[in-house]
């Protein structure tokens, strides 16, 4: 396991993301997070190890619009429409941000990005399909540590903007 990985309080937590989650009154996640050993960089990883449905995790996604990094929170089962993206931005091009720019932005590598707790302020996006769920997973700073929290409570925390912008499936799903 990486030194990013080991923490204080034995949570699995990056130590940056547990000092956000007290700053924000959270320290109750900490005690809920869970730590896996083999790590869980994808979504699919994520839900297996938790054992919850795909859709119940909840991805942190960097992109760039126009130059500048946005944060979108997905669920696990879905991909980012980035025109949609474009649109709610009203910006003129979005691409995914590249694995030193997630890195500069939020000071987390790919993989245990969590959806608060950065390193600097981004806009964030949540997708309405977490709100799906009475609870979601989401990174804890590192691939080898998530947390549990209640979807409208993620979106307060992340200060995100609520919007429609996963893939639609062929059948309009």
């Amino acid at each position: 396991m990486t030194t990013a990985a080991t923490d204080a309080d034995g949570s699995g937590a990056h130590p940056r993301f547990a000092q956000a989650l007290k700053e924000l009154g959270l320290e109750e996640v900490l005690g809920r997070a869970r730590r896996f050993p083999e790590g869980t960089r994808t979504a699919v990883e994520a839900a297996a190890a938790v054992g919850c449905e795909l859709s119940q995790i909840c991805k942190s996604l960097v992109f760039a619009a126009d130059g500048v990094p946005v944060l979108v929170l997905m669920d696990g089962a879905s991909r980012v429409d980035v025109e949609r993206v474009r649109q709610e931005l009203g910006v003129k091009k979005v691409g995914r941000a590249d694995a030193q720019a997630v890195r500069e932005v939020t000071g987390y590598a790919i993989g245990g990005v969590p959806p608060f707790g950065h390193r600097t302020s981004t806009r964030v996006l949540a997708d309405r399909s977490l709100l799906a769920h009475d609870v979601v997973w989401a990174a804890a700073g590192t691939p080898y540590a998530v947390f549990p929290i209640e979807p409208k409570q993620l979106v307060t925390h992340a200060q995100a903007t609520l919007v429609d912008v996963r893939e639609r499936r062929a059948d309009g799903m």
